[in-house]
């Protein structure tokens, strides 16, 4: 079994990393250039940790399968980025931030790394601020704030509905700097397909060019994973296409650890399905939440247009069951309680399986308070309204049009129809205190790991993770590694570079021999839909038995029938996809399994027969306070359960409520 060691460091919470910091290795000046690392990813993770390593000396290679750093997806991240800044004296603070990712994660998560995610978190603003990302500012100056689920202050900054957008261009201007000045190689249009390991430690990778299908090794003294999350083993999801998991399930079979991989973000805020046709789902930021109003009517089979139903016949049933927290309960809440009144018969839209998202009553209130500014006198509920509007133009304007040109419905005038998807994923490489996997040289970032989010993620903390990760902790903690590595390269003509090679080029050959009779999406929308019924916002154990033979019937069948068009030396978008489902296929069961095994309901992982009477999630504290790590323990073999207890020092294990 694996041996896992968190390596948190001993002494109060409030000062472990300003202490760790000052006792760890690192490495001289004159030597960090002669060390080697390779950054997989060129997202908000990858491209903070690529800029920020290379500032410091060290030889970096960056990899991303783009066709350029700007179009990770990170990019698409709208609502903003979460800190303890207190700017509002609203009673924030890194301890409050802390004590609410812990909460909103159910309990699920190390004390240690959440409490250095607040502690950093501040450092992140002024960094993003110093690079010129347009944060919002409020009429003097100031930066402004506003709400996220899971909290009762106001400590996410944002740009509009575009936050990812502007804080990827600050890191990639970093990064674009260090390749300038030749101290980071880029290497886009380029995906990892294998870990070379070498006595034990990660030493190097393989990778396909997609543009012409060369196959390329490559040596690093040390490996950083910043390549996301894995939601798209569910199909539709709110990620990118590309999106994929190839790299850390790749890590996963050499050896690294995957922690808590059931742990699934389903967010509450997204354009519903339309069809069968569809490949994807948008988001609509949680934003939207701090204004927007979620309701439903209070009669089943309400056919009636939105505005036709009475105020007295709504159901406000976030403000109605959660008083305390209203419209801004954290996202896995919203999101059951969503999908609990669409079950019940209280959906609408043509297929019944959305609520409403209503701006109306926030549209009044911001006229009204825009026409005081302008000291009209006995202004009409026209006029008010027309304020109104512009005042929410410009705090969602873009979110707005980006629902009307989906839908053709102006969010003005109607309610946002909504339903939960696929968004992030909790789950992730296991990781010590370093982000180091369980393959020493190997470290994950971002949300490749597990590390931060327990159950459940906070919205705007995902961002801040990344950021946090790649800027202000892998720089330290990378050089407590390296500082005990020789500076010499080995030679990828090594065996173990050669037999990396081989298997990648052999899996390659089998996909392109079976010349089958389905395509690899047909494969890939039939798994997500077993995942998304037995898997999804609701599990059981007698769903969860028959979805893992219904993926082993389904892994087996692609191995047998699928079809996969071109050759490999070209660009080949079908071998893409093939490659990564097959991946899917294996990941899928192993969420599966882990969802099995965890007989308990804890943030997003919701086991029916484990609730309150209320309908929440009902933890399992004696016997489920770990994260569950999974051991590769080969093909077909049951994988290897390790357990990381986890202890509670500073935050009282409680049954969470946002009553």
């Amino acid at each position: 079994m694996a041996k896992l060691e968190s390596k948190i460091p001993e002494g109060e919470i409030s000062v472990k990393w300003s202490k760790y910091k000052s006792k760890i290795k690192i490495v001289a000046p004159h030597n960090k250039r002669k060390y080697k690392i390779l950054v997989i990813g060129s997202g908000l993770a990858g491209s903070s940790a690529a800029a920020s390593l290379a500032e410091l000396g060290y030889n970096v290679h960056c990899f991303c399968y783009q066709d350029s750093p700007r179009r990770a997806h990170s990019i698409a991240a709208q609502g903003g980025i979460n800190a303890a800044k207190n700017y509002r004296n609203d009673g924030d603070s890194v301890f409050r931030l802390f004590y609410d990712t812990i909460k909103g994660g159910d309990f699920r998560a190390r004390e240690a790394n959440v409490y250095r995610l607040a502690e950093v978190s501040v450092n992140i603003i002024d960094q993003c601020v110093a690079q010129g990302v347009p944060f919002a500012r409020e009429y003097g100056g100031y930066l402004d704030n506003r709400s996220f689920g899971g909290t009762q202050v106001s400590r996410t900054f944002y740009a509009a509905g575009q936050t990812g957008q502007q804080l990827l261009l600050g890191a990639y201007q970093a990064l674009s700097r260090q390749i300038n000045m030749g101290t980071v190689k880029m290497y886009p249009r380029t995906e990892l397909l294998d870990i070379v390991v070498i006595d034990g430690k990660a030493k190097g990778i393989i990778t396909r060019n997609l543009e012409n299908g060369k196959i390329e090794r490559h040596f690093g003294h040390a490996v950083v994973l910043a390549t996301g999350g894995y939601g798209n083993v569910f199909y539709l999801s709110t990620n990118a296409k590309n999106s994929n998991a190839t790299a850390i399930w790749r890590a996963y079979k050499k050896g690294a650890c995957f922690g808590n991989p059931c742990f699934t973000q389903i967010h509450p805020t997204c354009i519903p399905v339309s069809g069968d046709y569809q490949s994807k789902l948008t988001l609509m930021s949680e934003s939207l939440r701090n204004d927007g109003r979620v309701w439903v009517p209070k009669n089943k089979g309400d056919n009636r247009h939105p505005s036709q139903i009475p105020e007295e016949e709504r159901d406000y049933y976030l403000e109605r069951r959660y008083p305390a927290f209203g419209n801004l309960v954290p996202r896995d809440v919203a999101s059951r309680a969503a999908k609990e009144r669409c079950d019940a018969g209280y959906g609408v839209g043509p297929s019944k399986m959305a609520v409403y998202l209503d701006f109306a009553s926030a549209i009044m209130r911001y006229g009204r308070m825009e026409a005081n500014k302008l000291k009209l006198e006995n202004p009409t509920d026209a006029q008010i309204k027309e304020l109104g509007k512009g005042i929410v133009k410009e705090k969602y304007g873009n979110l707005f049009e980006m629902y009307e040109k989906i839908t053709n419905e102006n969010p003005y005038e109607v309610p946002m129809r909504i339903y939960p998807a696929v968004h992030y994923t909790m789950g992730g490489l296991w990781v010590d205190y370093n982000l180091m996997t369980t393959i020493p040289g190997l470290y994950a970032i971002g949300e490749a790991n597990f590390s931060d989010h327990g159950a459940n993620r906070l919205g705007a903390s995902a961002l801040m993770q990344g950021l946090a990760d790649g800027y202000f902790v892998l720089p330290y903690t990378i050089g407590d590694y390296l500082a005990d590595e020789p500076t010499t390269e080995i030679s990828t003509e090594q065996t173990a570079f050669q037999d990396a090679e081989n298997a990648v080029r052999n899996k390659i050959m089998q996909l392109l021999s079976i010349q089958g009779n389905k395509t690899v999406d047909e494969f890939h929308r039939s798994l997500g839909k077993i995942m998304w019924d037995y898997c999804g916002m609701a599990r059981n154990k007698e769903g969860l038995e028959h979805a893992l033979q219904e993926v082993r019937k389904l892994r087996e069948d692609f191995w047998k029938d699928v079809k996969v068009l071109g050759k490999n030396e070209s660009f080949n978008q079908s071998l893409e996809k093939a490659g990564r489902v097959a991946d899917f296929l294996e990941l899928g069961e192993l969420m599966i399994i882990d969802a099995l095994h965890r007989n308990e309901s804890c943030g997003g992982h919701f086991r029916e027969e484990y609730q309150t009477p209320d309908g929440e999630a009902l933890r399992d504290d004696e016997n489920y306070c770990y994260v569950a790590a999974w051991e590769y323990a080969g093909d077909n073999n049951q994988p290897i359960l390790n357990k990381e207890p986890l202890a509670f020092e500073y935050v009282k294990l409680t049954q969470r409520s946002y009553k």
